[in-house]
């Protein structure tokens, strides 16, 4: 652990001591790669972004450090004998389309499963669609294009979609395939799986969906080493079948069938489910977990109960953090003196929801002084919680944590409610001192030169909440805190509103989030069909109470936010 945090010191000393022997040029200023790590036989992990790893982009022919997670699934789907299953938010990467073909097109069984939301071709957008879509949609879109522009023309030809179009390639290959609509609603809240099944035994299970930005970059952006995310290779009959199970559940008798597939909370409840690979002892558990059963038997309610295991440490590297009863219960695991470290993605570390907040001992409301039902920040505040520093357009992407440098929680599962919930998702507890090798080291990468503590921006932010409203720190079981701002200092007022209520009086003319309809949230600026179908999906599981609410939606950016805050109403 010692060597991998102050890596950045004993590099350029070992670069020193190399040229004063070999008497190297002056000038020299890359530091050597790092070794490879050793892999388990039967688990083996890979990161687009580790430093022992070298590989050339195959879209931007860029030689670059990291693994080339597209190829290790590519290689996984050419070994398949009679079957392979795909359940992944998203697919665009034309090498993973071109294997699947050959491998459908050898007489093997493949079946694809998506979200509904990236369930369409991008070559088939019109230009009246593309203008409703939001911001960061359209960003996509313009990125989707680049990808099968062959030519750089701006033109998509009929051949450059056939080559380069990944969902076109599926559909002209006659690849059976659904999406989360399949069991006749509107969309689950997220179908966000990322795994492959390869018959029935080969498993890849990753951060990681099928795009340029989550694997090897962005197109616009030469800098850019994709969103950074972790992959696993495991071969286990037994694990496997877990997966499959899962799977068959969503898929029901498949496209064009009867309405029987079965997601988000309609899946069949299943309790996490052990299996030994090896000799490594390996769970699973796949989301959601219903209201109705106990938080403690949910996928949050494992990692929480993996993560209290721990006697000297628990590093996290997150996308997104947002559950109220898993911060808390880090921070009994703080209380016994165990080293708790923690990353989050700079566009979510911050935010009101964000427990980062409550591990750094701050309070952010929001404009009306409000605080999240139950918020909770750490009596013993910690300065090791922070943001990585990433390539220009990346995003910090794992969804792992590791505890005592022995176990590593990881899948497609973010550390929030609605993955909880709502979304059909993965998570995975492998015990294994080598696995957990190449989670720490990754981690030590990204925390060598991440910003830690309170930045003096959100130090403002907490101040100003505090000179405008009154503190209130609600326990567990507690109701929601409405605050009123104050007149002065002195004219503070607190009034107690029951959970789920409406808090705020708007004006009639601005759209209820909660009540409605698909064309009336489609009409609202930058919402678009697509996004509209996500809020619809979102207040099922959970009535909008607050614009930060809205803010964990998919989709909804801060420019966006800033867009609809004076336009909805809930």
């Amino acid at each position: 652990m010692v060597y991998q945090r102050f890596s950045r010191f004993r590099w350029p000393l070992k670069l020193f001591l190399l040229c004063g022997l070999a008497g190297c040029q002056q000038g020299i200023s890359q530091p050597l790669r790092p070794e490879p790590l050793p892999q388990e036989e039967l688990i083996q992990v890979y990161m687009n972004q580790n430093q022992a790893g070298e590989y050339t982009d195959p879209y931007r022919q860029q030689t670059r450090a990291g693994d080339n997670l597209e190829q290790i699934t590519i290689d996984a789907i050419a070994s398949a004998k009679t079957s392979v299953d795909v359940a992944v938010q998203e697919l665009r990467l034309p090498g993973i389309a071109a294997a699947l073909v050959d491998r459908q097109q050898a007489g093997i069984r493949v079946r694809v499963i998506l979200e509904d939301t990236y369930s369409r071709p991008y070559s088939q957008y019109t230009p009246a669609e593309v203008a409703k879509l939001p911001e960061r949609e359209q960003s996509r879109y313009a990125e989707a294009r680049r990808l099968i522009d062959l030519n750089g023309d701006d033109q998509l030809s009929p051949e450059e979609i056939a080559q380069r179009d990944a969902l076109i390639m599926l559909d002209k290959a006659g690849i059976p395939r659904i999406d989360d609509r399949a069991d006749g609603s509107a969309g689950s809240n997220l179908m966000h799986h990322k795994f492959v099944v390869v018959d029935g035994r080969t498993l890849i299970v990753t951060s990681a969906n099928f795009t340029l930005s989550d694997v090897h970059g962005d197109l616009k952006s030469p800098n850019s080493r994709g969103n950074a995310n972790n992959l696993l290779k495991i071969n286990s009959p037994e694990l496997s079948a877990l997966f499959i199970e899962e799977f068959n559940q969503m898929w029901g008798d498949g496209p064009g069938g009867k309405r029987d597939s079965r997601f988000g909370v309609r899946k069949t409840v299943r309790p996490a489910r052990q299996v030994t690979i090896g000799s490594i002892p390996t769970e699973v558990q796949f989301s959601p977990t219903s209201k109705r059963i106990p938080w403690e038997r949910s996928s949050n309610g494992l990692i929480g109960k993996t993560a209290t295991t721990a006697t000297q440490s628990v590093v996290m590297a997150l996308f997104v953090f947002s559950d109220q009863q898993l911060v808390n219960l880090l921070e009994t695991v703080h209380q016994r003196q165990v080293d708790i470290r923690a990353l989050i993605d700079p566009g979510f570390a911050y935010r009101p929801y964000s427990e980062a907040l409550d591990m750094l001992g701050i309070v952010l409301g929001d404009e009306d002084c409000k605080v999240e039902a139950d918020n909770r920040p750490w009596s013993t505040p910690i300065t090791t919680v922070g943001v990585p520093r990433m390539p220009p357009g990346d995003l910090l992407h794992h969804k792992f944590g590791v505890v005592d440098q022995q176990i590593v929680i990881t899948g497609s599962h973010n550390w929030t409610a609605a993955a909880n919930e709502g979304n059909d998702e993965t998570v995975l507890i492998i015990k294994s001192p080598i696995v957990a090798a190449h989670f720490q080291r990754e981690f030590e990468r990204l925390y060598t030169d991440a910003v830690l503590g309170i930045p003096p921006a959100i130090q403002k932010k907490a101040d100003a909440y505090k000179q405008r409203c009154q503190r209130v720190s609600p326990r567990p079981g507690r109701n929601a805190q409405t605050i009123q701002p104050a007149k002065n200092a002195n004219e503070l007022q607190l009034k107690s509103t029951p959970k789920g209520s409406k808090t705020k009086q708007l004006a009639s003319q601005r759209i209820n989030l909660n009540t409605a309809t698909q064309a009336e949230l489609d009409s609202l600026p930058g919402v678009g069909p697509s996004l509209a179908k996500r809020i619809i999906a979102a207040r099922k599981q959970k009535p909008f109470t607050s614009l930060a609410d809205l803010d964990k939606v998919s989709g909804v950016g801060p420019k966006l936010l800033a867009n609809l805050e004076d336009k909805v109403t809930w």
